[in-house]
């Protein structure tokens, strides 16, 4: 019995062993997997808290969190059953959806500028507006439009991470995506968060009777309004960034390729010639050049959106 149950207990200690192994090995992976999309992960932080901009700072942890949710069901509802499924059957699938995706990511960008820089200054009269004046129905259309927008990032960190696991067997990249997709949107989640209530710990640290920790607290109460208003800016950059870097490695894949190595040729060149600079100098030049395509992707897109309701007006006019 004693030899038995000796025996029983080596088996579970293997058992034991060999999951541990997995999991370390399944945590390696979604660790690699993740890096390769942290670029999007710094755009999806950015683009974020301009959509709690303006709101009662009580309701700015409820609407992350809504919103936060809504990140989960798009990683874990929609896009993993998706990709899932093109990547076992349909891999060629995965870049022309990816491209709609950044498509739309280039309208949203060319939409804000419009709607700040454009005819009437629409931007202008909104700011005139406080947001807390404008109710429920308010907060749920910024929490909708912050949940859409995810979805695109969602779509692209997913897909990134994706193609670092796609050798491991089917079973192994889902475990993997799941621990990506969840550890990701804790990630973004939680510096946004901390993100926007910065200015409660600045009020907080202000009222303390330590002379240093008042300064520091009325020093994040002064930057943060600053702070949240240049998100509000990179998060507009990043969209158009994103959307035209996925527009440019899109069209390549799909084998078109003079833009990509046009933009490619460039990068190096810059690299090369300016030495200890070269890096950021070519990481730079890309990203310009990708922002410059996104934009006018998403030029064309709102002057089509914005051409048609003008010609169903035109139209009811014309019949009436």
């Amino acid at each position: 019995m004693s030899g038995g149950l000796v025996a029983l207990l080596d088996d579970v200690a293997a058992i034991a062993k060999i999951a541990a192994a997995s999991i370390d090995d399944v945590g390696a992976a979604a660790g690699r997997a993740s890096s390769k999309a942290i670029g999007v992960v710094v755009d999806d932080a950015a683009v974020t808290p301009r959509y709690v901009d303006g709101f009662a700072a009580k309701r700015e942890l409820p609407m992350i969190k809504k919103i936060a949710i809504g990140s989960i069901r798009n990683k874990l509802l929609i896009i993993l059953p998706i990709i899932m499924l093109l990547s076992q059957f349909a891999p060629w699938a995965l870049t022309p959806i990816l491209m709609l995706g950044g498509t739309f990511l280039c309208y949203e960008g060319a939409e804000k500028l419009w709607e700040k820089f454009g005819p009437g200054h629409h931007g202008a009269e909104e700011v005139k507006t406080p947001v807390v004046e404008k109710g429920p129905k308010h907060e749920d259309k910024m929490v909708s439009g912050a949940i859409r927008t995810d979805l695109i990032l969602s779509a692209e960190i997913m897909v990134i991470s994706l193609n670092e696991v796609a050798d491991e067997p089917f079973f192994s990249r889902l475990t993997i995506m799941v621990v990506v997709a969840l550890g990701i949107t804790a990630l973004v989640y939680g510096a946004v968060g901390l993100i926007v209530k910065m200015d409660d710990i600045g009020l907080a640290l202000s009222q303390r009777s330590s002379e240093f920790s008042q300064k520091v607290g009325r020093g994040l109460v002064k930057a943060m309004p600053v702070v949240m208003k240049g998100l509000s800016t990179i998060g507009v950059a990043a969209m158009l960034w994103v959307g035209g870097h996925i527009m440019l490695v899109g069209i390549d894949e799909l084998g078109w390729h003079v833009l990509y190595d046009a933009v490619h040729h460039l990068e190096e060149r810059v690299h090369t010639a300016t030495g200890a600079l070269g890096g950021f100098l070519g990481w730079l030049t890309n990203t310009v050049a990708s922002a410059t395509l996104g934009l006018i992707v998403g030029a064309v897109v709102v002057a089509v959106m914005h051409l048609i309701p003008r010609k169903d007006k035109a139209e009811a006019k014309h019949e009436a």
